[in-house]
């Protein structure tokens, strides 16, 4: 199973807001850090510092990171999300 962890600036962020739904869309699972929440100084600094981001959202996923709203990369992780036995299911599956 992928961990996500999306980094936002919380619902008035526009590429946050479609990030968000787009993962919804595809059935991924992910955690959201608020980074305007006073309470999240340190993943603020971790983004920042650590990762070298000044915008949002923020995506991590298992190593991986990106920002900005890049539906490419969520398509990719939700072809990653695909389990190899569903996978194998559908391409055995008869033509219709």
């Amino acid at each position: 199973m992928i961990r996500l962890v999306v980094y936002t600036a919380g619902d008035d962020c526009m590429q946050c807001r479609l990030t968000k739904r787009m993962l919804d869309a595809a059935g991924l699972a992910f955690h959201e850090v608020n980074l305007a929440e006073p309470s999240n100084a340190a993943a603020h600094a971790i983004v920042t510092k650590d990762l070298g981001y000044l915008s949002v959202p923020i995506v991590v996923d298992e190593g991986r990171h990106w920002a900005g709203f890049r539906p490419d990369l969520i398509s990719d992780l939700a072809k990653r999300a695909i389990l190899p036995s569903d996978a194998t299911r559908e391409a055995r599956s008869p033509a219709r």
